[in-house]
């Protein structure tokens, strides 16, 4: 059975998230462009501009490539087309290599397009650059757990929090990240007991992409969700629509009416 929640109508702060802790789920997707954003406008607490539009988006293997100004682009988008959600920048490979570039690229961010947030991937190894940007305004959501950005260096996608001390490691960075300031932590690629503990060890909300439900909420890419993607299939994802198929249907509809010269009809044409 289905269950309708009413469309979120005022804007969604970092204030809003904080306070959703423990209270209700946290719903969080990508988006690229103004046109999807405005077909999530309202309907979710939070947008993600991920780098993964360099995969889903450009076609490229991973997300290293991506830059800050195609990123900065899309979220440019992507506010002008959903007033309600929390959008927050994926800030791509290599902006972030310490503080002082951190900054001086997250502060671009917030001149150049509406972002509320910025999210970078890592841990303790990261907390000191988290520190810099919060001291200095920057609203930051961490990443930890599988990284992306990290994949080359860890030889691929692995499952994180498999062995005890990963575990350990994974709780300390989940709390060096709050301590630095972080107002979310996403825990992506986890084992689904490890990431419950995570989220009961901080007092920031946590957003799970393959790590179980007992995160504080979920986040998804949308060509994945809406069966857009179809080069291949995570576990964690789950297709609300098979959205391929249902283009690829209608592009054939429309070749063969203009072939047959059934379209456009006396309804479509002026006269």
């Amino acid at each position: 059975m289905s269950i309708h929640t009413p469309k979120i109508q005022k804007k969604v702060t970092v204030n809003t998230i904080s306070k959703l802790k423990g209270v209700e789920p946290i719903v969080m997707v990508t988006a690229y462009d103004a046109l999807f954003a405005s077909i999530f406008d309202g309907e979710v607490e939070m947008i993600l501009v991920g780098d993964s539009l360099n995969m889903s988006f450009l076609g490229e293997k991973d997300t290293l490539s991506a830059t800050l100004d195609q990123m900065i682009y899309h979220t440019k988008a992507v506010c002008n087309g959903a007033k309600s959600p929390l959008i927050i920048l994926d800030m791509p490979f290599g902006t972030y290599t310490d503080a002082k570039i951190a900054l001086i690229n997250a502060t671009r961010v917030y001149k150049e397009c509406c972002a509320d947030a910025i999210k970078i991937e890592g841990g303790k190894e990261r907390a000191d650059i988290v520190k810099h940007l919060t001291d200095n305004g920057i609203a930051v959501v961490s990443h930890i757990g599988l990284m992306p950005q990290f994949v080359r260096a860890e030889g691929g996608y692995r499952v994180r929090g498999k062995t005890k001390e990963d575990r350990q490691r994974l709780i300390e960075d989940a709390k060096a990240v709050e301590e630095a300031g972080a107002f979310a932590l996403i825990i992506e690629g986890v084992v689904t007991e490890v990431a419950k503990e995570i989220t009961q060890s901080v007092s920031i909300p946590t957003i799970g992409i393959g790590a179980g439900n007992s995160t504080d909420g979920q986040v998804l890419v949308w060509s994945d969700m809406l069966g857009f993607f179809t080069e291949f299939k995570p576990k964690f994802v789950k297709r609300y629509l098979e959205g391929a198929s249902l283009v690829k249907e209608a592009l054939s509809n429309y070749k063969n009416e203009v072939k047959s010269r059934t379209f456009p009809t006396n309804e479509h044409t002026y006269k």
